[in-house]
C-alpha cells in the first residue's frame, strides 16, 4: 500500500506547488500623460487584469471637476463667474481639506491664490514674466475666507476671486486612483501622479514601497536623478514640493513658482524642498505647499501639531550647503 501511495502523494505534492506558481499573480505596470504631466501605476490585480483604460477614464472624469485648463470644468466656470456651475464630489472633497489646510497653516496654503500665480506667469493665465504684477492691488481679493461653499454653490465676496487647486488637487487625484484599484480588488498598488504618490501593500518584491526624494537641484529636469535618500512606505500618501523645478530669471533674480497668499511674493527663504508623509496623498500635497510658504522652523511646529503626518525638508545653511530637518517619526520611513 506505500509504495502506492508514495507516488499519489508526489502527484498531489507537484501539483500543490504549480497551483502555487500559477497563484503569483504579475504586477501589472502602466504609464501616461494626464492633466498635464505623467503618471506610473503599478498594482497587482486579482486576476492579473490591465485597468489602464479604467484608471484613464477615473483620471479624466476626476479633470472634469478640478482641471483649470479644461474650460469645461466645475472650477474653471467657478473661476468666470458662470451662475450655473455647481459642486461634484470631487470639488467638495478638495474643499473641505483646503480649507482645513488653510486655517491650520495660518493661510500660507490658500487656493484662492490663483490671480497671483497668473500674474507672476506660473498658472493658467497668459505667463507674462517681464515684469512684476501689482501685487497690492490683487491681494484685495485673495483670502480662504473670502469664499464659501453654500448648497453646492462657491459664494465669492468678489468677483475677480479664481481658485487654483493645483497644490492639492493632484494629490486627490492619486487617491482616487487608489481607490479606483482597491475597487477592483488590488491590496498591493502603487499610484504616481506628477510627483504625488499613493500606494498600500507591497511592491513586487514583497516589500514595502520604495519612493526616492530628489535632491533639490536648480533644473526643470534632474537628469541626473540624484536622490537624496529613499523612503520605504505603504499605506499612505506623499508628497514633495520644492522650487527648483518651476523658476524663472528676471533682471538677473530668481523668482519660484511657490507664492505667498499673505504677502503676494514668491517665497524667498532657504528652504528647498518639503516632503510630507500623510494618511492622504491629497493632505500631504496641500501641506508640502504650505511649508514652502512657512519655512523650515514653523513647518517642523506645525507638522508636530498634526496627527499621524510627517516631514522631511532640505534646506540651505548660511555657508550655502544643503542640510536636513525631519520630525522624530519620518524616521521610520527611511528605507535601510
Amino acid at each position: 500500500m506505500k509504495r502506492l501511495l508514495y507516488p499519489v502523494f508526489l502527484s498531489l505534492l507537484l501539483f500543490s506547488c504549480q497551483n502555487t506558481k500559477k497563484q503569483e499573480i504579475a504586477y501589472v505596470k502602466n504609464s501616461g500623460k494626464i492633466q498635464g504631466t505623467f503618471y506610473h501605476a503599478t498594482y497587482q490585480h486579482p486576476e492579473g487584469k490591465d485597468l489602464q483604460q479604467v484608471i484613464e477614464q477615473k483620471m479624466k472624469e476626476f479633470d472634469q471637476s478640478l482641471s483649470t485648463y479644461n474650460p469645461n470644468s466645475v472650477i474653471s466656470r467657478i473661476n468666470r463667474n458662470d451662475d450655473s456651475a455647481r459642486t461634484d464630489e470631487y470639488f467638495e472633497s478638495m474643499y473641505a481639506e483646503a480649507r482645513k489646510v488653510s486655517e491650520n497653516s495660518g493661510g500660507a496654503f490658500d487656493i484662492t491664490v490663483a490671480p497671483l500665480v497668473n500674474a507672476w506667469g506660473f498658472g493658467f493665465g497668459d505667463q507674462n514674466r517681464k515684469k512684476s504684477p501689482d501685487v497690492k492691488k490683487i491681494l484685495e481679493y485673495i483670502g480662504f475666507e473670502k469664499i464659501k461653499l453654500e448648497d453646492k454653490k462657491i459664494i465669492k465676496s468678489d468677483k475677480r476671486i479664481m481658485l487654483d487647486a493645483s497644490a492639492i488637487a493632484q494629490g486627490q487625484s492619486s487617491d482616487i486612483v487608489g481607490r479606483l484599484l482597491e475597487s477592483y480588488g488590488c491590496k498591493n498598488f502603487m499610484i504616481e501622479i506628477g510627483g504625488e504618490v499613493a500606494c498600500k501593500g507591497l511592491n513586487p518584491s514583497g516589500k514595502k514601497w520604495q519612493i526616492g526624494i530628489d535632491k533639490p537641484i536648480d533644473s526643470p529636469i534632474n537628469n541626473d536623478g540624484d536622490l537624496q535618500t529613499i523612503v520605504a512606505i505603504s499605506g499612505v500618501g506623499l508628497s514633495t514640493s520644492g522650487n527648483y523645478r518651476q523658476f524663472y530669471y528676471m533682471n538677473g533674480k530668481k523668482y519660484a513658482h511657490t507664492i505667498n497668499p499673505k504677502t503676494g511674493y514668491p517665497v524667498e527663504h532657504n528652504l528647498l524642498s518639503a516632503t510630507v508623509i500623510a494618511p492622504t496623498c491629497m493632505q500631504a500635497d496641500a501641506y508640502a505647499t504650505a511649508f514652502m510658504v512657512l519655512g523650515v522652523d514653523s513647518s517642523l511646529a506645525l507638522c508636530n501639531r498634526i496627527p499621524d503626518m510627517e516631514c522631511y525638508l532640505i534646506y540651505a545653511d548660511e555657508a550655502g550647503k544643503n542640510q536636513v530637518a525631519y520630525t522624530d517619526g519620518f524616521k521610520k520611513y527611511f528605507s535601510e
